[in-house]
């Protein structure tokens, strides 16, 4: 297939009956790229997914031989020959999927008899996709898991600290030795430190959600004045906006505490840069369509990302970084991230991260009205 013309039509293109596109109607709120065939391997019917997917129009596929649109056609051929046979409930294997414009997309193929007598279906799953599906996945089992685990740990922890602090100040009352009490008030500063902890890690399941209107470049022009602030010299903050992303329903002050931990952590990973005057941190937000997240499909997402140019996020907690109490600095508390994530997935969204040498970018998912 040429980079910009379909394959070849193997017989004129009928045009479906009103009853024939009902049927497939439900095929076009999947995420995933459906088509189902004729007999002799003709395209009947193709998805919105499957259209944005090839590049081409749904009147320009439909006639065509779907086999065509494969790099190994025969595969396809041999495929729909064991369906029509009845060799198989369902067959599964990769292939390469041919495109207008872009290089061939590895897909896992799923082919299967239809009910209607004479018809097959297909479903594509990008390889890319499935993949990104099961990380989302991971994230949200792994956030759910976390809040669990935060809030039992710290009510666990909550009453016997108290206790403890409590003892330290009763034995500080009996004593007179000066050393005696020196030992006591380490008791009590220690039991004090990790009672804030354990605060802040109940922190957003105490606080209520307070759901308003929200302009994103106002919570991203509130966490570049705090960063900025902080960091006069060295590190520039650049805005890249898409001024047209509407205001949404969300809690402002949730929304900012999430980017503003982001934004921070990486200020603070890139302080060899800040010290060399050329440290740099991008704030860009984009509007996302038909997209998939937290096994849901939204029709318009925001995708607000935060990137610097920083030494990236090290290897050994790569896969960890939103779990609770792991830092990659030192001295961190470990709790950001997980916060962040928490605050995010309260407004039904999802925080990812890709990072490499030079080049970290968080970018938050939220859906949009």
């Amino acid at each position: 297939m040429s980079p910009t013309s379909p394959p070849g039509k193997t017989r004129p293109v009928r045009p479906m009956s009103p009853a024939t596109s009902s049927r497939f109607h439900a095929f076009d709120l999947l995420a995933t790229l459906v088509t189902v065939l004729r007999a002799d391997g003709t395209v009947l019917f193709a998805n919105a997914a499957l259209e944005d997917a090839l590049g081409f129009s749904r009147r320009t596929i439909e006639g065509s031989s779907f086999a065509d649109f494969f790099t190994e056609p025969h595969l396809v051929q041999n495929a729909l020959d064991g369906a029509q046979s009845n060799e198989f409930a369902a067959l599964r294997y990769d292939a390469f999927l041919k495109r207008a414009t872009y290089d061939p997309l590895p897909v896992h193929v799923i082919v299967a008899p239809a009910e209607e007598p004479g018809e097959i279906i297909i479903e594509l799953l990008p390889l890319e996709q499935q993949a990104r599906q099961d990380r989302e996945e991971r994230l949200i089992d792994q956030a759910q898991a976390n809040k669990e685990l935060i809030r039992n740990l710290a009510h666990e922890i909550k009453n016997p600290l108290g206790g403890i602090r409590g003892a330290a100040q009763l034995l500080e009352m009996e004593i007179d030795s000066r050393d005696l009490i020196e030992y006591t008030q380490v008791i009590i500063h220690e039991a004090d430190r990790l009672q804030s902890l354990v605060d802040r890690l109940l922190a957003p399941h105490r606080r209520p959600h307070v759901v308003g209107d929200v302009n994103i470049h106002e919570v991203c022009e509130r966490v570049r004045s705090l960063i900025v602030a902080e960091f006069p010299r060295g590190l520039k903050v650049v805005r890249d906006y898409d001024t047209s992303i509407p205001e949404f329903r969300g809690d402002r002050e949730q929304l900012i505490q999430a980017l503003l931990n982001i934004t921070h952590n990486a200020a603070q990973a890139l302080a060899e840069r800040v010290a060399a005057g050329d440290a740099e941190i991008t704030l860009r937000t984009r509007v996302a369509r038909q997209v998939t997240f937290g096994k849901q499909r939204y029709r318009l997402a925001l995708e607000l990302h935060v990137i610097d140019n920083g030494p990236g996020v090290p290897e050994s907690i790569k896969s960890r970084i939103f779990y609770p109490l792991v830092s990659g600095r030192d001295g961190g508390s470990g709790l950001g991230l997980t916060l962040a994530q928490t605050f995010v997935q309260q407004h039904h969204g999802l925080i990812e991260c890709e990072s490499v040498p030079g080049r970290t970018d968080f970018k938050l998912l939220i859906p949009l009205p």
